[in-house]
């Protein structure tokens, strides 16, 4: 009620908006081959890109999925490119973006792409052989790549002139989208009623244990009756099915920001901690239970790393020298563009890598059973 009130020009605009694409007075693209959305609808900080991680995994490992083409088309949130970019494992986030340069490093055999248009890129991404005709093809730098035959879209649940053949949407567990309010007042970008479109809702970043009962209160919060644990399903007011399943963030082991990085640092009992992220406290309260951090930087979400940033970092790592220098994997694809981190800097950053979990296996393989009865 108080957005209301308070935003009604913004809440006015968000329900117009919707309201045209639902009554078809906005046109809809369909991409030619089946396209997976992952998305929220609120500013960063639910873990779309170690979902959309997690995705890839599944479908790598998919009896049908397995072998086909699978690409990843992302905004690139903050690049310097334009249009259509093919994503290479040894570019820089200036030009594709800190997430879509992670997943490529991460899944060097997976098309990663960016556009600011989800449309004209899943057409790129499905006809290659356009790029060399089109004049925003033809100012792209790319390399041979196959025609896609699946396609993960990063954040582009608000893009709603494409539509996805299965929508996915995200939910901080900490951070209710419906006890938040619009921007600036809260963190919400989009209605919160939006949820109730997706096919599948997962509220992440949960702690390491859920009883039946918390996540039947969750269901409900959400507006689903009927909830089934065992389906991971409950059922909308109009009487159709929604899915929902709750994943927990875990770290793998330590590695180097830099080749020169010395694993010894890594056995310090002391940590340095600096992020560009929406909210770093899942690795703050993974790296307390090893480190006593004894510096917290904490920069905005994708922040741009300035000499004196670095300078502010290298200070306190001359303060306290046997300390190591922890960084999020996201912000360790920005820092690697810096220029002025010294010698010593480079031989004790490092990063956690960063993965999104189901609570059990029986959980992963219902998701994994859910989403290919959407892509069939």
């Amino acid at each position: 009620m108080i957005d209301k009130i308070l935003l009604f020009p913004y809440w006015l605009a968000l329900k117009t908006r919707h309201f045209m694409y639902d009554h078809g007075m906005k046109k809809v693209h369909t991409a030619e081959v089946p396209t997976i959305c992952v998305g929220n609808v609120t500013v960063g900080g639910t873990g779309k890109t170690p979902h959309t991680e997690m995705l890839l995994r599944t479908l790598t490992h998919d009896v049908d999925w397995g072998a086909k083409n699978i690409a990843v088309l992302s905004r690139g949130y903050k690049r310097r490119s334009k249009g259509f970019q093919q994503v290479m494992a040894d570019g820089t986030a200036r030009e594709y973006g800190d997430e879509p340069l992670q997943i490529k490093r991460k899944f060097p055999f997976i098309t990663v792409a960016v556009d600011k248009s989800r449309a004209e890129g899943c057409d790129f991404l499905v006809n290659p052989d356009k790029l060399q005709t089109s004049k925003k093809g033809r100012r792209c730098m790319h390399k041979e790549f196959p025609a896609s035959e699946l396609i993960i879209l990063d954040d582009a649940f608000q893009h709603r002139s494409l539509k996805p053949t299965v929508s996915i949407v995200l939910v901080d567990y900490n951070r209710p989208a419906f006890k938040d309010h619009l921007m600036p007042l809260g963190k919400l970008r989009d209605l919160p009623e939006r949820i109730s479109k997706a096919d599948i809702v997962i509220v992440s970043k949960c702690p390491s244990y859920l009883d039946a009962w918390e996540k039947s209160k969750w269901a409900e919060a959400l507006g689903l009756r009927q909830y089934d644990a065992s389906a991971c399903h409950g059922t909308r007011k109009n009487g159709t099915k929604q899915h929902i399943f709750f994943t927990t963030i875990g770290y793998d082991s330590s590695e180097a920001v830099f080749p020169e990085g010395d694993p010894r640092y890594l056995y310090t009992q002391r940590l340095i901690l600096f992020s560009g992220i929406a909210d770093d406290t899942p690795l703050r309260n993974y790296l307390s239970g090893t480190y006593k951090i004894v510096r917290h930087f904490n920069f905005p979400d994708h922040h741009k790393f300035s000499k004196a940033d670095i300078s502010s970092i290298g200070n306190a790592a001359a303060a306290f020298p046997t300390a190591v220098v922890m960084t999020t994997e996201k912000d360790c694809q920005r820092i690697r563009d810096c220029k002025g981190v010294s010698d010593n800097l480079k031989q004790r950053m490092f990063y956690a890598p960063i993965k999104a979990n189901f609570f059990s296996e029986e959980d992963r393989e219902t998701f994994s059973t859910v989403l290919n009865s959407y892509l069939k």
